[in-house]
């Protein structure tokens, strides 16, 4: 028995659900930001910290890495001190740790994953 098997790849579709998943990986951290924002966990005194100094860095969004930056020198020293007293007017839910529920084991930890297959079925027009 002798069996022949040809393979034709459609390049310009692995071209598109290659760009999907950038775009969809650059679309989840955007979300993610919001959705911590919207939670209202940031501890928030002039709202530098949540509105302007936290960002996506997408630089390196073709290699399948999105970042999210708190960029105050003071970001880190707030996250991992629950010592701190936060005010609680502006951002009632404001803590240390702020990302927690969003982390394995956490409240919303499916929160990424979800948005992501949402986000990359549009993309990708899947």
């Amino acid at each position: 028995m002798k069996v022949k098997s040809t393979v034709k790849l459609n390049m310009p579709r692995i071209k598109q659900l290659s760009q999907a998943t950038v775009t969809a990986l650059e679309q989840t951290a955007e979300a993610l930001h919001t959705e911590v924002v919207q939670a209202q966990v940031f501890p928030f005194d002039t709202g530098n910290l949540q509105n302007e100094s936290t960002f996506v860095d997408h630089s390196e969004s073709a290699q399948g890495k999105v970042t999210l930056v708190s960029s105050t020198p003071y970001a880190r020293r707030l996250y991992y001190h629950p010592e701190y007293h936060f005010q609680t007017k502006e951002n009632p839910n404001a803590r240390d740790k702020w990302y927690e529920d969003w982390l394995p084991g956490g409240s919303h930890a499916d929160f990424a994953v979800k948005a992501f297959r949402k986000l990359f079925k549009k993309a990708g027009g899947v």
